[in-house]
């Protein structure tokens, strides 16, 4: 078969594209309903990242998850809190943010390790093919990391708006009516919009125009 495997790399790429639009699509959505419900989401956010704490803790006294890296993931969810105080903005340049950015990584890159070592420990005890290993599942796994790695640090990056795009206060010179690039924009929005700008920029550059260009 010749014809058949490339439809499927072709099929592989069209699907690919289709996701990743629809999951565009539905970030753009969900920051233009935190912008439209602000204290809803800041309460939502607040309780979320609260009970992740708890079940991070009872996690470790009852599934004797590590005792440090639990801590670890306790801290970096209060540094996540921290980002509320101001929410929805967020300075790009806040250290709370940076730091919170770069937790993500480090609770992500210490927890794969922790999963990873204790499958090979388990597969390095069993005396027989038919023993079953004492491992959580991929599944368990997968769930651990959406809701106690992933999911407030996620949540933030969609609820969140750039300082700089926030309309300008009673206080300042310049009205808010003067155009619409004070106009606040959550960063999903921001770099979805960025993206796009990039795209139709570089079609101009090659020569590909719209329709209503040509006249």
């Amino acid at each position: 078969m010749w014809i058949l495997p490339l439809v499927g790399y072709l099929g592989s790429i069209v699907g690919f594209c289709f996701l990743t639009l629809a999951i565009a699509s539905g970030l753009y959505y969900l920051s233009e309903l935190v912008e439209e419900h602000t204290v809803i989401a800041k309460r939502l956010l607040t309780k979320l990242i609260y009970s992740v704490i708890a079940l991070q803790v009872i996690l470790c006294v009852v599934d004797g998850f590590p005792f440090t890296l639990t801590l670890m993931g306790v801290a970096s969810h209060l540094i996540y809190l921290g980002n509320m105080r101001r929410f929805p903005f967020v300075k790009l340049s806040d250290p709370l943010f940076i730091a919170s950015c770069v937790l993500v990584l480090v609770n992500h890159y210490f927890w794969f390790q922790h999963f990873s070592d204790a499958q090979h420990k388990s597969y390095s005890r069993m005396s027989s093919v038919y023993d079953q290993p004492d491992i959580p599942s991929f599944t368990e796994i997968a769930s651990y990391f959406g809701l106690c790695v992933w999911l407030i640090p996620f949540a933030l990056f969609v609820s969140l708006s750039a300082s700089d795009n926030v309309l300008p206060t009673i206080g300042t010179e310049q009205s808010s009516h003067d155009d619409g690039k004070n106009k606040r924009q959550g960063m999903v929005k921001l770099i979805v919009d960025n993206v796009l700008t990039v795209i139709g920029e570089v079609s101009r550059m090659a020569g590909w125009k719209r329709p209503e260009d040509r006249f």
